[in-house]
């Protein structure tokens, strides 16, 4: 037995006419669609934007079947990291059809690219825009949860919730076709129950309906599947309604945090109130925002029903007669603020982080305290290089800090002198560990006398090419560290070129005069052979050179 055929696939429109409830919206992606026709297209892409099942991927494949575009479509289910995007989206957008006609190339919740999965995959829809030769879509819930530079390069087109009675119409000539016999009622529960939502409507429909002649309110109580009730419907009900027991009966169906809908209420409580209804409003608003805020400090998730009941009993209860009439109620402002700073935000505590590792302090208390005294810092001309090379700044904090941008020259170039300068320091440290490595003792003891005279003749020619190598890698480390090292360092730099030439000779041997100063004794000189030389009586003369090492440079 085939499967069963998903109603919403089965009647999903052909033509961007069969798209309901938002004709706006359609007029709008009809027009873009016939400027790329013309050869003149508005943008190189548009965004369909609003909430889940409002026809938006319907509009986008309508769209193709009209005008008669071959189509390409990515979905969520898909991998889209910068490859998978370059690969198949970037040459679908840029090459022609062997037909001649358009291709409309559909990104399917471009709003919904996180994680490892879609890694780079913002920035290469970014490029796609900006490079396509071909008509492309991009389709999202949330407008705010995409990239505003995405935003910028693409006309924004919104879809909003579908009105039930047009939800209904709908259901109604599913069911004539499938010939079912549908009480209207029971459409009209339907339809209020999917909340704005036509695909959930169409499934709502088909799990109540498939299969039977005949459809009655009761089978579809049966059928009630858990919808969650819509935050416009709840603000209706609490700027509109008459009684705070249901304000808060409807606040509870709502999937929003006190938090949230404290927000909601917030934004669009100067739309729906005038006068002292708007002042007794806030009252009751900001006696809710108080019981939040013990929340936070102290925990007790129990205070929550007393802020939910301010902010919705208490705020519908501030109006004195009941208000009438429509009102566009729209989302937190600061929710949109937020979307449009994420990075901002992000290159903020990105360097409180890294000002924090080196103060010893927590990145809250740098955002709070230390944030403007290290941008006077950087202000400096001659604490900016060393401050941001020490910090490990990239150009992006650099201008925060600054209160600039990337692009300003004295940002470029104290970002540039701290690379240098970092590059130096790591360049400098790896010189003088290999020439601290290169002092260590090379050889054991020599164990006779004879094998001292032996090896005397390589030795001094070995140490006058190794100690003229290792000497001059100590100058130009010495002399890095001069020029980049604090004064304590270069100090230590200068005591390195100044070492005393005694340490490149032998000590007087035994039978020299008194008068002359003796010689400190080396640290790595084998005392075996040391011994060994004098048992022998082989010690060498007053005026004769000592043998040398590898170790006494």
């Amino acid at each position: 037995m085939p499967p069963a055929v998903k109603w919403t696939e089965k009647y999903r429109p052909d033509t961007l006419k069969q798209v309901l409830g938002n004709g706006k919206a359609i007029d709008e992606l009809r027009a873009w669609a016939e400027s790329w026709e013309r050869g003149r297209p508005i943008t190189g892409a548009a965004i369909l934007y609003g909430p889940a099942g409002t026809g938006k991927t319907s509009a986008a494949l309508a769209l193709a079947r009209e005008f008669d575009w071959d189509y390409i479509e990515m979905n969520a289910s898909d991998a889209r990291t910068a490859g998978m995007i370059e690969k198949i989206a970037g040459p679908a957008s840029r090459s022609m059809t062997f037909s001649g006609k358009l291709r409309l190339v559909i990104l399917d919740e471009a709003d919904n690219l996180h994680g490892s999965a879609d890694r780079g995959g913002a920035a290469a829809m970014l490029r796609l825009v900006r490079d396509t030769r071909q008509p492309v879509l991009l389709i999202a819930n949330e407008y705010y949860e995409i990239e505003k530079p995405l935003r910028d390069a693409a006309k924004g087109i919104q879809f909003r919730s579908v009105r039930s009675t047009t939800i209904a119409q709908a259901l109604r000539e599913i069911c004539r076709t499938e010939g079912v016999d549908c009480d209207p009622d029971a459409l009209i529960m339907i339809a209020e129950r999917a909340g704005g939502d036509m695909r959930s409507g169409v499934n709502d429909l088909q799990a109540a309906a498939q299969g039977q002649s005949a459809l009655r309110p009761e089978d579809v109580a049966t059928a009630e599947r858990d919808v969650k009730s819509s935050i416009f419907r709840v603000l209706e009900v609490i700027f509109k309604g008459n009684s705070a027991q249901e304000a808060i009966f409807a606040s509870y169906a709502l999937d929003e945090s006190p938090e949230d809908l404290i927000g909601w209420v917030d934004e669009n409580l100067p739309l729906a109130y005038k006068g002292e209804d708007l002042w007794r409003g806030y009252e009751q608003l900001a006696r809710a925002d108080v019981f939040l805020g013990r929340v936070r400090v102290r925990q007790n998730y129990g205070l929550w029903r007393y802020a939910s009941f301010l902010m919705t009993g208490g705020v519908q209860a501030a109006k004195a007669a009941a208000r009438h009439g429509y009102v566009a109620f729209r989302p937190p402002s600061r929710w949109r603020q937020m979307g449009q700073t994420r990075k901002a935000r992000s290159i903020r505590d990105s360097a409180a982080k890294k000002i924090g590792r080196h103060c010893h302090v927590s990145a809250a208390f740098v955002r709070a305290e230390l944030m403007g005294f290290v941008g006077r810092l950087l202000a400096d001309k001659r604490k900016a290089i060393p401050l941001a090379a020490e910090l490990e700044l990239d150009a992006d904090e650099i201008a925060l800090l600054l209160g600039s941008t990337t692009s300003t020259k004295k940002v470029q170039n104290i970002f540039e002198g701290a690379m240098k300068l970092r590059e130096a320091e790591e360049y400098q440290d790896i010189e003088l560990s290999w020439a601290g490595r290169a002092q260590q003792p090379l050889a054991p003891a020599l164990t006779s006398a004879a094998s001292v005279q032996t090896q005397a003749a390589r030795a001094d020619a070995s140490v006058v090419q190794v100690g003229a190598g290792v000497t001059g890698v100590v100058q130009a480390s010495a002399k890095k560290a001069a020029e980049t090292e604090p004064p304590m360092q270069q100090a230590a730099a200068t005591a390195v070129l100044e070492e005393k030439p005694q340490q490149k000779e032998a000590a007087a041997p035994e039978g020299t005069k008194a008068s002359e100063p003796a010689q400190p004794r080396k640290r790595g000189r084998p005392k075996k052979a040391e011994g060994e030389s004098r048992a022998e009586g082989k010690a060498p003369a007053a005026g004769e050179k000592k043998q040398k090492s590898l170790f006494d440079f």
